[in-house]
């Protein structure tokens, strides 16, 4: 069972990131991002859409202003509560997949779950590369994939451990428009079937179309929420 649409699974509030060298890339963004639904990301490169996700994946931290994840402060926890944090609540989805070269699909998949020291890793692996369609790819090496069965597989890798929040960066950017359909319905699964806060950055209409909240933005601000 996972949490009410009512309750947030990630809450920004006036969220401003300076860079080295006094790049402004948010400028006082507020933003709430709840379970179950897909909140995508839209703008032109240099938005601040990727600081935006980095936010959320607690990969990246706040000039001032606050991100909550689940009830946390991200800048109070230390280097391992943050590693548990990503470890057993987020799962990540890359434009260029990310997979293990020297690995199989199912071992690629097991990867995350080994580490966070979890029991039936490869019986988990096998049943999300088969949520995602493809248990027959399981033995295969990355090399020997198509890109749309790569990133089923990191999509796989992403959600085997249930996480509660996935965190996708143009997952569909590298791929087909066949395969990034399959992967946007994938997308779309993860938010109504395990109840996902799933935040997406994408340039693409047909991502965008799958979203529950669509957050326009540009130079560092929030234009728009629909």
């Amino acid at each position: 069972m996972f949490p009410s649409k009512v309750s947030s699974a990630i809450s920004i509030r006036n969220a401003r990131k300076v860079y080295e060298g006094g790049v402004e890339a948010l400028r006082g963004v507020s933003l709430e991002i709840r379970p179950g639904q897909v909140t995508a990301l839209l703008g032109r490169s240099g938005c601040g859409k990727t600081t935006m996700l980095n936010l959320c994946g607690a990969m990246d931290f706040v000039t001032s202003g606050e991100v909550e994840i689940e009830g946390k402060l991200t800048n109070t926890l230390d280097d391992a509560a943050l590693t548990a944090l990503r470890r057993n609540r987020i799962g990540f989805i890359f434009q260029f997949f990310q997979l293990l070269p020297a690995l199989t699909a199912q071992e690629n998949v097991e990867m995350p779950l080994l580490l966070a020291g979890a029991k039936n890793a490869a019986a988990t692996a096998l049943e999300r590369l088969t949520w995602v369609g493809i248990p027959e790819k399981a033995k295969s090496l990355p090399f020997q994939l198509s890109g749309g069965q790569m990133q089923r597989v990191a999509i796989a890798r992403a959600m085997a451990h249930n996480p509660a929040i996935l965190v996708a960066d143009e997952p569909t950017g590298n791929l087909d428009t066949a395969s990034g359909d399959v992967v946007l319905q994938l997308i779309r699964r993860a938010a109504d079937e395990f109840g996902a806060a799933v935040v997406m950055a994408t340039h693409s209409l047909e991502a965008a179309a799958i979203a529950d909240v669509k957050v326009r933005m540009r130079d560092g601000h929030i234009e728009s929420v629909e």
